[in-house]
């Protein structure tokens, strides 16, 4: 349901608030959860249904698909209503009070410290969401704590958001957005050698270039090292014999 990379919360749909703006409480199935509990909860749910196709699990799958409070959606679903009614008031989908409240920088701290994240360096990469460019929304929320790297991507969501979304680069340097014009058709692309164009921004810079040791394989290393050290000190004060 999410990762924790290099001081970075990953995510894909979004994290499921109330209308204050803080995690909501959700019943999962008598158990009261929230904020990353409810996420550890719902990631075990998932590997149960893929693991032992346990049915109530393989259900929740459902859920996950469309539901308000799921963190892969946040929206409730108008499928039926979009298949089968004209009156386009009927497709409107509600959405989770993340989607608002994912603009303001005390919802992403409030987020990132949720998982053990307090790092001025740390963000959150969230993707699912469709940014409306033609309507001036930015991918870039939060006061720059948060990421929107979906952005549309799915060719159906194109014409209202007017690209083809986004890849954040993650680098030595710092961060910066490519943002992805609308793939057109394969037939230009091969008569008239065009390819996608991608946009490059610059959205953030490091005061000095990241190193290995400032990342989470370079904590794993410096544990492997200290590891190594307590065995060579073992080696030669005869606590351990060599064979």
């Amino acid at each position: 349901m999410y990762k924790c990379i290099n001081e970075n919360l990953l995510y894909h749909g979004c994290m499921p608030l109330d209308e204050d703006g803080n995690f909501a409480r959700v019943d999962f199935w008598g158990e009261p959860l929230q904020g990353r509990a409810y996420l550890d909860k719902v990631d075990q749910e998932v590997r149960k249904a893929w693991s032992a196709a346990d049915e109530s699990s393989v259900d929740f799958l459902w859920y996950l698909w469309c539901g308000i409070d799921s963190p892969l959606f946040g929206r409730v679903i108008k499928t039926f209503e979009r298949t089968y009614l004209e009156d386009k008031t009927t497709w409107k989908e509600p959405r989770n009070p993340y989607y608002v409240f994912n603009r303001e920088k005390r919802t992403a701290k409030m987020i990132l410290h949720e998982f053990g994240l307090y790092s001025e360096r740390s963000h959150i990469i969230n993707g699912h969401t469709p940014v409306n460019v033609k309507k001036g929304e930015s991918p870039i929320r939060a006061d720059g704590k948060l990421y929107v790297i979906d952005g549309g991507f799915c060719k159906a969501y194109q014409k209202a958001t007017g690209i083809a979304g986004y890849t954040l680069i993650f680098n030595s340097h710092g961060m910066k957005l490519k943002t992805h014009q609308p793939f057109e058709s394969l037939k230009k692309a091969l008569e008239e050698n065009v390819d996608i164009h991608s946009d490059t921004e610059i959205v953030e810079v490091e005061d000095r270039r990241i190193m290995v040791g400032d990342t989470d394989q370079g904590i794993i290393i410096r544990e492997r090292i200290k590891d190594l050290k307590e065995l060579l000190k073992a080696y030669r004060s005869g606590l351990v014999r060599e064979r």
